[in-house]
């Protein structure tokens, strides 16, 4: 099974949808996120939980 670990965004009421999928399309590009689940809050806030796969080395002796 894989681990990932995971940060989260907040995206103020004010963000227009252009601007949040730019933040979200540079975090995917440049950080290796992937998008893991996004809730619309009342108030018109964006509360996003990005994830990222954790790669594990093995040290070969």
């Amino acid at each position: 099974m894989a681990d990932y670990e995971f940060q989260q965004l907040h995206l103020p009421r004010g963000t227009s949808r252009s601007d949040a999928r730019r933040i979200l399309a540079e975090h995917a590009e440049y950080g290796l996120w992937e998008l893991d689940r996004l809730t619309l809050r009342r108030d018109g806030s964006r509360r996003v939980l990005l994830r990222r796969r954790i790669i594990r080395q093995l040290r070969l002796t």
